[in-house]
Order: structure tokens, then C-alpha cells, then sequence
């Protein structure tokens, strides 16, 4: 293929920068979700189309901190949709609140 022939279609490749939203935790426009999480869940299209990258990791920080207070166990239905609530409060409501009595670790 020669310089200037008209092989690749640019139209297809994803930008560089990737996808932007207007992050919803940030209140700037930041790089976004690479892919829909909970795909067929509408909550997983509102948080692709409003929530960073960045602050996806605090939300995936703070849930890890929920399933170790409350004991989840993923395999039930109850506890999926507790954390997609607590999801849709961090992200879109007041915040998720903490857990009664929990305590952050100590930073070193």
C-alpha cells in the first residue's frame, strides 16, 4: 500500500484520547468508561455515559470497602442490586453512606 492510497477507512478507529464524558463526580470532562458496565442493566448506560475512568476507581474502592462491612455475597440477587443502589447513590443521589460504625484504616 502506497503513501496517500486510500486503504484504511479513519472513520472506524477509535479517537486516541478515547472515550469522554462530563464525569459526574469531577465536574470536567475526563476520560470515560472503556466498555458499559452491567450491560442490559439501564444503570450501566448512565454511569458509561456520565462517570470517568477516574472515578470509576474510587466507586470500585468504595465497593470493595461495602462487600468487606456488609458481608456480601455476590451470588445472591440481594446483594447485587444493595451495591447497583449503593452505585446509583454514590454516583447520582446524595452519595452512599458508610456503613454504621465503620472506621477507615489508619493511613502509614
Amino acid at each position: 500500500m502506497g503513501c496517500g492510497s486510500g486503504g484504511m477507512n479513519l472513520s472506524t478507529i477509535a479517537p486516541a484520547n478515547g472515550h469522554k464524558v462530563f464525569c459526574v463526580k469531577f465536574q470536567k470532562e475526563m476520560p470515560g468508561l472503556d466498555e458499559i458496565p452491567f450491560e442490559g442493566h439501564p444503570l450501566g448506560q448512565k454511569v458509561y455515559d456520565n462517570v470517568s475512568k477516574e472515578a470509576w476507581k474510587l466507586w470500585v474502592e468504595h465497593m470493595k470497602m461495602l462487600m468487606n462491612e456488609y458481608r456480601l455475597n455476590l451470588g445472591t440477587a440481594e446483594a447485587q442490586e444493595f451495591l447497583i443502589k449503593q452505585m446509583d447513590d454514590y454516583f447520582f443521589g446524595a452519595g452512599a453512606a458508610l456503613p454504621e460504625g465503620y472506621v477507615p484504616p489508619q493511613s502509614k
